[in-house]
């Protein structure tokens, strides 16, 4: 049986990957279009799975949707906080301008790309520079390529982080546009996503967390652990806790392990790569944008660092019968950057 492969690319901005961390940019908000508005900030909500404010655009003036609030989306305290944005930067009752993707729900909502301070100062959040030479732009370590190679000794065990190695492993999530043909459906999978309705369907809504495999995709920091029996991977978003049961102990007791969202993971090393492999996921769903995973799919995920440790290679290998016709290979990468380290994610419901 053949594998069909798709690769991650680096060309995708460090913004939709971080965004499409708890919902897809794409399905929600049209990324081929930008909107751009001035108003006052009436609320500011600092908060998962999103940063939001509202803005009211007073009547008589020339910008779009004038004597209306509007809804201002941003990242989440996560991503936002790794940009350098505070919630100190700006405050109820600052006047903003701001640009970014129109809402494909409703007319008043914005995904944020750009927002001039009261001061003059411009937050870029991935792209260029529409009104200020002085702009708060991502930090040096979301842009980061390359890992320190300083402490080899570690191997495995660390935290990890994605900074800008083409870290997307669901491209669909954050693509616009995006050929799903790409994927080897089966005519039941491709019934599936078609009747798919993200506004009603999102299976993160209400901060469901994520099961697997598509935590996976989540662009913050993660930890791996050794606790001797099992191997035990941190995420940060939805704090999330996968345990990876190892050798021979952890095989014999997954005929008897209930199904759940993470699935049941059973790990062992050739060399230095950690092999995963996850069945009994509950979680019903292969990516956040449509595509379905039944509960009878296996997933072998190989964990490699380099020598140096400076980076770990990631290989996910889905192989769903009543999904796809041919096994899926998905990749990404994140770096070791020691002054990196995980954050309390605690969405709140009812915040999408």
């Amino acid at each position: 049986m053949t594998t069909t492969r798709l690769l991650t690319t680096a060309t995708l901005l460090a913004w939709a990957s971080l965004a499409g961390a708890h919902h897809s940019v794409s399905a929600w908000f049209d990324t081929t279009s930008m909107t751009e508005i001035e108003g006052e900030v009436t609320e500011f909500r600092w908060q998962n799975p999103h940063v939001v404010f509202t803005l009211r655009v007073p009547a008589g003036t020339a910008a779009s949707g004038e004597g209306a609030s509007w809804e201002i989306e941003t990242l989440s305290i996560s991503g936002i906080s790794r940009w350098g944005i505070t919630r100190d930067l700006f405050n109820v009752g600052d006047r903003l301008r701001v640009a970014g993707n129109p809402s494909r729900r409703n007319s008043n909502n914005i995904f944020v790309r750009n927002i001039l301070l009261p001061g003059g100062r411009e937050i870029v959040l991935g792209g260029a520079a529409r009104w200020s030479d002085t702009t708060l732009r991502a930090s040096e370590l979301l842009q980061a390529s390359e890992g320190d190679a300083s402490r080899p000794e570690l191997g495995i065990y660390r935290t990890w982080s994605s900074g800008s190695v083409g870290a997307v492993l669901f491209p669909e999530a954050v693509q616009a546009n995006f050929d799903f043909s790409r994927y080897p459906l089966t005519p039941a999978a491709k019934a599936a996503l078609e009747a798919f309705d993200y506004a009603e369907d999102d299976p993160t809504r209400n901060c469901t967390p994520k099961g697997m495999p598509t935590i996976m995709e989540q662009p913050y920091p993660m930890q791996i652990v050794d606790q001797g029996a099992s191997v035990l991977i941190r995420i940060e978003e939805y704090d999330t806790r996968r345990i990876v049961h190892m050798a021979a102990a952890g095989e014999a007791a997954a005929a008897a392990a209930p199904p759940g969202p993470l699935g049941y993971s059973v790990g062992h090393f050739e060399g230095a790569t950690l092999v995963v492999t996850t069945t009994k996921s509950s979680w019903g769903h292969f990516d956040s944008v449509g595509i379905p995973l039944s509960a009878a799919a296996v997933l072998v995920e190989r964990f490699t660092p380099q020598a140096d440790g400076s980076r770990l290679d990631y290989t996910l290998t889905v192989t769903d019968a009543a999904t796809f016709t041919a096994p899926v290979e998905l990749k990404k990468s994140w770096i070791w950057r020691p002054e990196v380290s995980l954050g309390v994610f605690e969405c709140l419901p009812g915040n999408d």
